[in-house]
């Protein structure tokens, strides 16, 4: 007589690795996820979609006035206007998604307690309704370089990739803040006061140019630094700055790897502590 082999099943300890094959078979349930929190995002509202482009239109109009007429903060040359929107953008596609992201755990946890997912999708989906609001308003980027007489050049095919390590940044940051904030609810009313401080050390409203040169490697290791900084290369024409750049994408990369890393490491204890 054969006896099947005895499976003890126990609660596994440490960092936990990621279960690639898991989240490429579900890969559909993410994009489904995306699209539910497009239709959530803009449902019974009055202006729907036109949010996302007038967002960034009011603030860079008040930092114009305030930051460009009054305090008199350079802009490399270029029309104030544009220098900011520019920088408004990729700005505003890493906050919206962290800031979402960071919280979505909190805010659907039916999802944690009455299904099975790749849990990573949740914050994850974060990401891609703030690609979609990035899209229209970069739209917008290029109808006031039109206005203003700058015209692409083909280094504005740089675009994708610098998107692609902005989104890989904010994923990485919102999967940490997400984990985190589970487990601490406190974390839900830092979130807003840190990325307002964040974005005062991003070159927002300011080029990089105003640090000194010796000290751009440190402000790049707050990775929107570098890719703030490239993105406005690609699209405006300005010189690159491949070192600050190198240490900003390294740094998100380094972001993501660790967000993920540490979300398994907590994600046992979600349905527990939801």
């Amino acid at each position: 007589m054969t006896t099947s082999p005895e499976i003890i099943i126990q609660p596994r300890k440490g960092w936990i690795p990621i279960d690639w094959r898991e989240l490429w078979e579900h890969r559909e349930l993410l994009g489904f996820l995306i699209q539910r929190d497009l239709k959530v995002r803009y449902k019974q509202t009055v202006l729907g979609a036109a949010w996302a482009i007038l967002q960034p239109v009011f603030s860079v109009a008040i930092f114009s006035v305030i930051f460009g007429a009054f305090a008199k903060i350079p802009s490399d040359g270029v029309p104030y206007p544009v220098f900011a929107f520019a920088g408004m953008l990729p700005w505003l596609l890493f906050s919206t998604a962290v800031s979402t992201g960071g919280l979505s755990l909190v805010n659907q946890q039916h999802l944690l307690t009455k299904v099975y997912l790749p849990r990573m999708f949740i914050p994850a989906s974060a990401i891609g309704t703030a690609v979609a609001d990035f899209a229209l308003a970069f739209l917008v980027l290029l109808v006031l370089m039109a206005v203003t007489g700058l015209w692409p050049t083909l280094a504005i095919l740089a675009v994708l990739p610098i998107t692609l390590l902005i989104a890989v940044a904010a994923l990485g940051v919102s999967l940490f803040l997400a984990a985190l904030t589970v487990s601490y609810r406190d974390f839900r009313f830092v979130l807003p006061f840190m990325m307002q401080i964040w974005m005062y050390l991003s070159p927002v409203i300011y080029p990089v140019s105003m640090v000194p040169e010796k000290y751009q490697w440190l402000l790049a290791l707050n990775p929107m630094v570098g890719l703030i900084d490239a993105f406005r290369s690609a699209t405006l024409g300005r010189p690159w700055n491949w070192d600050t750049l190198a240490v900003s994408a390294v740094v998100a990369v380094v972001a993501l790897l660790v967000g993920m890393f540490y979300f398994r490491k907590v994600e046992q204890r979600f349905a527990d502590i939801a």
